[in-house]
């Protein structure tokens, strides 16, 4: 199971908002997509998506941009996975078999079930808050997620 990029972007965007909140209450598709390094069109469909389920919130007009709301921040990382993924990735066969389950098994069928179970856990319980926590050095948080 590899994570897409769309993933990534949804993410390190919504991580990047955080990081800057203080700065500014509204922050514009174009400075995440240079801050980040990503394509500006293609963030913003992932962008929308997250607005329109309410993980942001999305102002349009000339000052407009995105913006964390109340609820941002204790959202389960899980959330945007099955938004951007869809909620089949983890239950997808790892090697591509149309009809793998545990009676039915590929290979690596049940070397890979415990891993997908952390794997959705980990990303059950971890809220976008909880990755913020510890930060003692803001610019370098920023400055990784920029060149990651």
């Amino acid at each position: 199971m590899i994570l897409s990029k769309s993933f990534g972007y949804a993410l390190r965007s919504v991580l990047y908002m955080a990081a800057v909140q203080e700065e500014k209450k509204i922050i514009q598709l174009q400075e995440i997509a240079r801050q980040l390094d990503v394509p500006k069109h293609f963030l913003g469909k992932v962008m929308k998506r997250l607005a329109k389920q309410g993980i942001i919130d999305s102002s349009k007009g000339h000052a407009g941009g995105y913006a964390l709301n109340e609820t941002t921040l204790s959202v389960p990382i899980v959330e945007i996975l099955n938004l951007i993924e869809g909620e089949e990735l983890l239950l997808t066969c790892v090697i591509g078999f149309k009809k793998c389950n545990e009676s039915n098994p590929c290979p690596l069928h049940h070397q890979f079930a415990t891993t997908k179970k952390q794997i959705l856990n980990m990303f059950s319980e971890t809220k976008i808050g909880d990755l913020l926590k510890d930060k003692d050095d803001k610019p370098s948080f920023i400055r990784g997620l920029v060149t990651a």
